[in-house]
């Protein structure tokens, strides 16, 4: 490669990065934009894929690119779109947040089905080893419960960012290229012709 680093960085180095990116996160949202933009696909299928992507980022259990690739399929969405959407919505630093938001949801929801002092008193002792049947009802069950009512939320709410970007930019992309074309035509009217050979 090219330009490729004398010395290749280390596995810590590639989590910071991951987490805190070298130059800022504005950069990183405008490059997310950029390639969910320039994906060749319909406004609604591009805008239906992030918000299944961000509906699924909600969910605990890890399989979030699975719910989206579903949920993709059921709405006519794009699954790279969902990738990219599961992707920038639900990472190491948003997932506290948003798994946090739907545990909280799910309280609500199940107020009488909970104990109100929260989790067990041992729940840390449960997620060591990973005991699904004791973990379900205090922990699992709202998360899941309190990831549906968010998601739509979000996923919603990011359907319509996305589809009016979608709109806009292939329009402005339209008058651009339709600008070109009128100034190269008038170029090619205004030259002087040359006499053939």
């Amino acid at each position: 490669m090219l330009f490729r680093r004398r010395k290749p960085d280390g596995l810590f180095e590639r989590v910071r990065t991951y987490l805190w990116p070298r130059r800022s996160f504005s950069r990183s949202v405008q490059y997310f934009s950029k390639r969910i933009l320039r994906l060749k696909a319909t406004p609604h299928a591009v805008a239906a894929g992030v918000a299944a992507g961000v509906f699924a980022s909600f969910f605990p259990l890890g399989f979030h690119f699975i719910i989206a690739a579903v949920l993709c399929w059921v709405i006519a969405g794009n699954l790279v779109a969902a990738a990219l959407g599961a992707v920038f919505f639900g990472n190491p630093l948003t997932f506290p947040l948003l798994w946090g938001a739907s545990w909280e949801t799910g309280k609500l929801i199940l107020h009488e089905r909970l104990p109100k002092n929260g989790p067990p008193e041992h729940l840390g002792e449960m997620m060591h080893t990973l005991s699904f049947a004791k973990l379900w009802h205090p922990v699992l069950e709202p998360m899941l419960i309190g990831a549906v009512p968010l998601g739509l939320v979000f996923g919603l709410f990011f359907y319509g960012i996305t589809r009016w970007g979608m709109t806009v930019f292939r329009e402005r992309r339209k008058k651009r290229m339709a600008e070109r074309a009128r100034k190269a035509t008038h170029a090619g009217h205004g030259g002087r012709e040359v006499p053939a050979e």
